[in-house]
C-alpha cells in the first residue's frame, strides 16, 4: 500500500517561522511587543515599528538579548508613504516579507456632540486607513513569493460597541470588513488575511481602566473566564495565524476575549 501523499507535518513544525521576515506595527510595548516576541521565538526575524525610534530601543534590546533576530523601523502608520518606504526597505534588505501584523492603533473619547472632523479622521487614519495601505505595500512582495500572512488587531468593541469611542468602534468594525475583502482578493496568491479582536488586556495602555476597581469588576463579571487577558494570550493566536498552523484560515475575525462576546 502506497504512503499517503499529504502526510501531516510534525507538530513541532506547525509554528516554525525559521527564515521568515515579519513586520509588526505598534510593537514597542503591550500586545504588539508580545506578538513580535512570539514570532521571534518561533524563528522569524522581526521588524518592530512605532512612531519613535527611542520607544523601540528598549524592546529591541530585550528581544536581541533573548537571541531573537530583531530590527526597528520607526514610522507613523498613518503616513502611507512612510509605510510603503519601510516595507520596500525591508524587502531590499531581506529579499522578502512573509508576515505583516498591523497592530498600531489609537483611540479618543468624546460625547457625540463633541466630535470634530479632525479627531474622527485621526483615529480612522491610524486604525483603518493605515491597514489598507500597509497591506497594499506588503501584498507586492507576498504575491511575488506566492505566500504571505497579514494579521490585524481589531477589538471586541467593533463587535459590541461602546459609548463615546465612536471613531474607535467604527474603525475596528471597518477593519473586520477590510480583512474579509483583502482575504478574497489575496487568497488566490497564497496570502491569508485575518484579524484578532482582543477583549480587555492587561497592558500599559489599559492601566487607566484598571485603576477603576468598579470597571475592572464589570469586565470580570461579564467575562466567562473571570479575568482580563495577558498580552501573550493574544500573541498565541497571532502566531497561529502567521504560521503553517493557520494556513487554511483566512477572512476571519477571531475574538480573544475570554468569552465576553459569547456569554451573558
Amino acid at each position: 500500500m502506497s504512503a499517503p501523499e499529504d502526510l501531516a507535518p510534525a507538530p513541532a513544525t506547525y509554528f516554525d517561522l525559521t527564515g521568515q521576515i515579519a513586520l509588526v506595527t505598534g510593537a514597542s510595548r503591550g500586545i504588539g511587543f508580545a506578538i513580535a516576541s512570539a514570532l521571534g521565538r518561533a524563528g522569524a526575524t522581526v521588524v518592530l515599528n512605532a512612531r519613535s525610534a527611542a520607544s523601540l530601543a528598549a524592546g529591541a534590546a530585550a528581544l536581541q538579548a533573548a537571541g531573537i533576530a530583531c530590527e526597528t523601523a520607526p514610522f507613523d502608520v498613518a503616513d502611507a508613504d512612510a509605510g510603503a518606504q519601510a516595507v520596500a526597505a525591508i524587502v531590499a534588505r531581506h529579499g522578502r516579507l512573509d508576515i505583516l501584523v498591523g497592530n498600531a492603533g489609537a483611540t479618543s473619547r468624546a460625547a457625540l456632540g463633541d466630535w470634530t472632523v479632525e479627531a474622527w479622521d485621526a483615529i480612522l487614519d491610524t486604525n483603518l486607513r493605515s491597514a489598507l495601505f500597509l497591506a497594499q505595500a506588503a501584498a507586492g512582495p507576498m504575491r511575488r513569493q506566492g505566500s504571505g500572512r497579514i494579521v490585524f488587531t481589531s477589538s471586541i468593541t467593533g463587535i459590541l460597541g461602546r459609548a463615546t469611542i465612536h471613531a474607535y468602534v467604527a474603525s475596528k468594525a471597518g477593519l473586520a470588513g477590510l480583512t474579509r475583502s483583502l482575504a478574497a482578493e489575496l487568497g488566490p496568491h497564497g496570502i491569508t488575511c485575518n484579524c484578532i479582536a482582543p477583549g480587555y488586556v492587561e497592558t500599559d495602555l489599559s492601566r487607566p481602566l484598571m485603576a477603576d476597581a468598579a470597571f475592572v469588576q464589570r469586565v470580570v463579571d461579564r467575562t466567562a473566564l473571570k479575568r482580563w487577558a495577558r498580552p501573550e494570550e493574544i500573541a498565541g493566536v497571532a502566531l497561529m495565524l502567521a504560521s503553517r498552523a493557520g494556513s487554511y484560515v483566512t477572512g476571519q475575525q477571531i475574538a480573544v476575549d475570554g468569552g465576553m462576546t459569547t456569554t451573558m
